[in-house]
């Protein structure tokens, strides 16, 4: 069994999977929760021998040795997926793959992955993030922008009189609290229709839309764009990496 290891800014997510096959039953833990360790560690308990872990992280140096070092302690020390040039058909914009988050590099891989593109890739998560991927696997490039959610706090650290928690998103609000709700929604909302407008110009079609993160349902609901959910991009991509790999080992 390989198990695909993706820890976030907020949570770890853990998934078995065998090549040829899907993901199997993702679990996920907050690790910031108290219960964090003990999760893991009962997870743990059910690794056999034989098994290999795959880890990608974008969380905190310390957060992400300590996951490794709880894994190798168990005996089961897991490989990295580190932003590489070129990758199972998929080739990055950046020239320097180091500096592309390696979340961002595996929705890639997951998106190409699913068939002809070309795709539009968002991530709602601790940052709101939209990568372009055309049909030949080229990645053109993408933006990064604040959460709703970290706009409301940045106002809220600057102004005080705009530290209202709560609120219900709507376009033109009677409320304070309604407001900043509705604001930073439609400055995310805006964002994705703005890149969807620019790739489908850019490439003379319009591209497939994806999209994954805690906030990923609440942004689908606004846009007036079809799209797919893809709450476990990251680990489809983790999957598509780890294969890569193996094929290249053999």
């Amino acid at each position: 069994m390989i198990w695909l290891l993706d820890l976030g800014n907020s949570r770890l997510k853990v998934a078995p999977w065998q090549p040829g096959t899907g993901l199997g039953e993702v679990q996920a833990w907050a690790h910031g929760a108290a219960d964090f360790a003990p999760s893991m560690q009962r997870w743990l308990a059910g690794v056999q021998a034989g098994d290999r872990c795959w880890l990608a992280s974008v969380a905190g140096s310390e957060l992400t040795a300590g996951v490794a070092e709880a894994v190798a302690s168990r005996g089961h020390a897991a490989t990295r997926a580190r932003t590489r040039p070129e990758c199972a058909g998929v080739r990055i914009a950046y020239a320097e793959p180091s500096r592309l988050g390696v979340d961002r590099f595996l929705g890639l891989l997951a998106a190409h992955a699913r068939g002809d593109g070309p795709w539009l890739i968002v991530s709602a998560g601790s940052a709101l993030t939209v990568d372009l991927l055309d049909g030949a696997g080229q990645h053109r490039g993408g933006v990064i922008a604040p959460s709703p959610e970290h706009m409301r706090a940045a106002l809220a650290a600057r102004f005080p009189a705009l530290a209202f928690a709560g609120g219900e998103a709507s376009d033109f609000a009677a409320d304070t609290a309604d407001a900043l709700a509705g604001g930073s929604l439609g400055a995310a909302l805006g964002l994705v229709e703005r890149s969807h407008r620019q790739a489908t110009r850019l490439l003379g079609r319009p591209p497939r839309l994806l999209i994954s993160g805690g906030g990923g349902a609440r942004l689908a609901e606004g846009l007036e764009i079809e799209s797919e959910p893809v709450p476990y991009l990251v680990l489809e991509g983790l999957a598509v990496y780890a294969a890569q790999a193996a094929g290249e080992w053999s």
